[in-house]
């Protein structure tokens, strides 16, 4: 019989093993993460941080907990192909906190997309004079609907009664619980001086031979010869109003139905930034969205509106900075309600305490910046009764002031300390101090990355003699000279979000950096001020419209010159080397994977076998470019394609200048036909600034350019900004590195706080009279950093 002083066989699993992992560009790394303990992995962009932790130890992770559940409830999961890795041990439930956008649907707000409304509804349904009905009354997504019928009732011999059943919703009925309504300019839908044969739709979609036109003309409704601005009240009602109807045209059975209606159902029920550019652009031109005259834009029907408690309805408390609803919820005192009051109360002071109290309930979620919606999906798992569960986090840090990291700091040790295992991709250096296990890869990106350079404790990391280890104590000095400014841009009156009426003077021909905590309205004096267009070029970190064929080379252009390049020197077309036209391998439709469905399992992608990956025909990689052939180029990172592209056989001017821009914003590790739905946010927002820099523009306006930058990469970065100014551009940085800070020639800090404690200018000037002033949250921390 065993003594109590035995090890348990339950305890002996204290690590995550991870042997000869091989995904995207990790070389047979092997690392054992200790468990319950804050991990965090480091190295420069592109050496494999989240290939090992999202690619193969998350992704493993989710893919065997799916396999739990029946095959038709896996029917409806994403299907998730094995990682390449030989041994994965020890994993947990893992749960990924990561950057990607909230939803943007019209009707998800920040209240929907917590728990903080459900209980609000709940709060309201109970305590709320007049009292209208259960809490869907007071849910604008809930819609009030009656109807009657007849059901079989058994009392001795069987009889049909009469009932009628009701719902009560709180969705206004105009706006249909969106706040706004969509009013359409008719002189965008069609020339009225056309008939509908002459082609009067000017739709995108609609033109008389298409499918859509050849409805129209052909419906019998009204005169497809006549000009539109003769139909009688009653054939401009059919063209723009009619109800479905069922026709026939061309012996083929269909339904008719309105312009509007059914521009409203193909194109207005999407999120806009979801279609096609040539249709986003007629939907900006044609539509015109206002508040909703009936709701004022809180989205609830008169019921909800005007049910209150003291005095204040659903729709004020969703309005209410979460910092007021929560004393708001606080002087409550009802003992029928008193545990939803203190759950309600914890859901909003997590809301606070991870920095975000400055939101309102009502924010529509796709208004986030990715920052924002990773602390809004952390919130759920705050107050989870879960432990022994693997936290996954993509660079929490992202979009924080310094002053916010201490907090979120705080808030990843709690978890750990809660007995979970805490893995976290992170670059800034206070973040990495608060690690118990470090591990750095590299030691470059893509195929120079991929290797484990260091696992240890954070002091083992600054004695290391890693690229992060050795800029781990980097300060940046504030500068003993700044640039002298070439005119200013006035801003006169800001009033976007929260800002108070803010007049303010923007240096031009200098770099600018505009800095304050997260929420002090910031984006929206640069977004909402700076108006874009004339000169202007704004680059933000939103995602890049494409699919997975889309890649660096299809989006910066440089795909061309290399096409013509290729045809000219072959003598053949271009369009056999776009893997998207007639190039194409047959197979895998130049693809290079072939997606293969297992219905009962998860489904896999393998790499086509008959172009090996290659995305082309055989017959086109026979032609050569200075003895490469278009796959081998595809293939190539930036900075080999750059000196590929510079001289001899394959000197192509056009390609060479584009790639050298790509290099010159820290991209030199990508390949040319790397798929963009792998870029990360900074990545994204960096290869736009590449696109863009040989734009005429004058004005450059960045988001946080280090997003996802290694200490290393930041020095690249600021010389390619001096490079812009000193070459006669006005550079705008949002931005939260002090590195970025110290090196602006003047700074622009909003505040004192987020939201309506912030939207104030307090502080303009140099970055040294910043520091030497304190007086704000951002100098204290600038101070801090350099030194001082």
């Amino acid at each position: 019989m065993s003594t109590g002083t035995d090890a348990h066989a339950a305890d002996s699993h204290e690590m995550i093993r991870v042997h000869g992992a091989r995904v995207n560009n990790l070389k047979d790394v092997s690392v054992e993460i200790p468990k319950r303990r804050l991990t965090v992995f480091t190295g420069v962009s592109g050496s494999g941080k989240s290939s090992l932790v999202f690619g193969t130890i998350a992704a493993e992770s989710q893919r065997l907990i799916n396999e739990t559940y029946s095959a038709f409830v896996q029917g409806f999961m994403p299907t998730l192909a094995r990682p390449e890795v030989d041994v994965l041990d020890g994993l947990t439930t893992a749960i990924i906190v990561d950057q990607q956008r909230l939803g943007a649907d019209p009707r998800s707000t920040v209240g929907t997309a917590t728990d903080a409304n459900a209980m609000l509804r709940i709060l309201f349904s109970r305590l709320a004079a007049p009292h209208i009905g259960p809490p869907g009354a007071y849910a604008f997504n809930v819609a009030s609907v009656q109807a009657s019928g007849a059901i079989k009732v058994e009392k001795g011999a069987r009889r049909a009664e009469k009932v009628t059943f009701s719902r009560t919703g709180g969705m206004c009925p105009r706006c249909e619980g969106r706040g706004a309504v969509t009013d359409i300019d008719l002189t965008q839908l069609y020339d009225d001086s056309k008939s509908l044969r002459e082609g009067a739709l000017t739709i995108p979609g609609y033109s008389v031979d298409g499918w859509y036109g050849r409805i129209y003309t052909g419906c019998g409704f009204f005169d497809p010869d006549k000009p539109i601005a003769k139909f009688t009240k009653r054939e401009l009602h059919d063209l723009l109003h009619k109800e479905p109807t069922k026709i026939k045209v061309e012996g083929i059975n269909l339904t008719y139905e309105g312009l509007i209606p059914k521009i409203q159902k193909s194109f207005l029920s999407k999120d806009v930034d979801t279609l096609q550019p040539h249709v986003r652009a007629f939907v900006e031109r044609a539509v015109t969205f206002t508040v909703c005259p009936e709701c004022e834009g809180t989205r609830l029907n008169e019921g909800a509106r005007t049910s209150k408690i003291d005095g204040v309805s659903i729709a004020d408390a969703c309005a209410m900075q979460i910092t007021d609803l929560a004393d708001w919820v606080r002087g409550l005192d009802d003992p029928s309600v008193a545990p939803l009051l203190t759950a309600l109360g914890h859901s909003l002071d997590s809301f606070v305490e991870i920095g975000l109290g400055y939101l309102s309930l009502d924010r529509p979620s796709g208004t986030l910046s990715g920052g924002e919606a990773q602390r809004v999906k952390m919130i759920r798992h705050l107050g989870s009764s879960l432990t022994d569960v693997t936290y996954v986090f993509d660079e929490p840090t992202t979009g924080l002031h310094p002053h916010d990291i201490q907090r979120m700091n705080g808030l990843l040790l709690r978890l750990r300390d809660k007995g979970n295992t805490v893995l976290v991709v992170e670059h800034k250096p206070e973040t990495i101090a608060i690690a118990d296990h470090v591990v750095d890869l590299g030691p470059g990106a893509g195929t120079g990355g991929g290797a484990v350079c260091f696992e240890g404790t954070v002091e083992g990391l600054r004695a290391s003699d890693t690229v992060t280890g050795r800029h781990l104590d980097d300060r940046a000095s504030v500068k003993e000279t700044v640039r002298e400014p070439k005119g200013a841009l006035e801003i006169r009156g800001a009033d976007t979000n929260n800002l108070r009426g803010v007049d303010v003077d923007i240096p031009l021909g200098v770099l600018v950096a505009v800095t304050g905590v997260a929420g002090s309205g910031k984006s929206s004096l640069v977004h909402g001020s700076v108006p874009e267009g004339e000169g202007v070029i704004s680059v933000d970190q939103g995602a890049i419209k494409g699919s997975r064929r889309s890649n660096p080379a299809t989006y910066t252009g440089l795909l061309d010159p290399i096409r013509k390049a290729f045809a000219k020197a072959n003598g053949v077309k271009p369009a056999l080397f776009s893997a998207n036209s007639e190039g194409a391998c047959p197979t895998c439709n130049g693809v290079g994977v072939v997606f293969t469905d297992l219905a009962m399992m998860a489904g896999v992608a393998t790499t086509c076998e008959e172009c090996e990956g290659r995305r082309f025909q055989s017959a086109v990689l026979e032609y050569r470019l200075g003895a490469r052939d278009i796959s081998e180029v595809l293939a190539m990172p930036v900075s080999e394609a750059e000196r590929f592209f510079a001289e001899g056989e394959a000197r192509i001017p056009a390609a060479h200048r584009i790639l050298t821009r790509l290099s010159d914003v820290g991209l030199g590790y990508l390949t040319l036909g790397q798929p963009l739905t792998t870029l990360s946010g900074g990545e994204r927002q960096r290869l736009k600034l590449a696109t863009h820099m040989g734009d005429k523009g004058g004005i450059y306006v960045l988001d946080e350019p280090t997003a996802g930058l290694h200490l290393a990469d930041v020095e690249q970065l600021l010389g390619l900004l001096d490079r812009l100014v000193d070459s006669g551009k006005s550079v705008i940085v949002v931005e939260h590195h002090q590195a970025v800070m110290a090196h602006a020639d003047w700074i622009i800090d909003l505040g004192p706080g987020a939201g309506h404690d912030g939207g104030r200018i307090v502080f303009e000037g140099t970055p040294a009279e910043l520091v030497a002033d304190r007086s704000t949250l951002t100098g204290q921390h600038l101070a801090e950093y350099v030194g001082e």
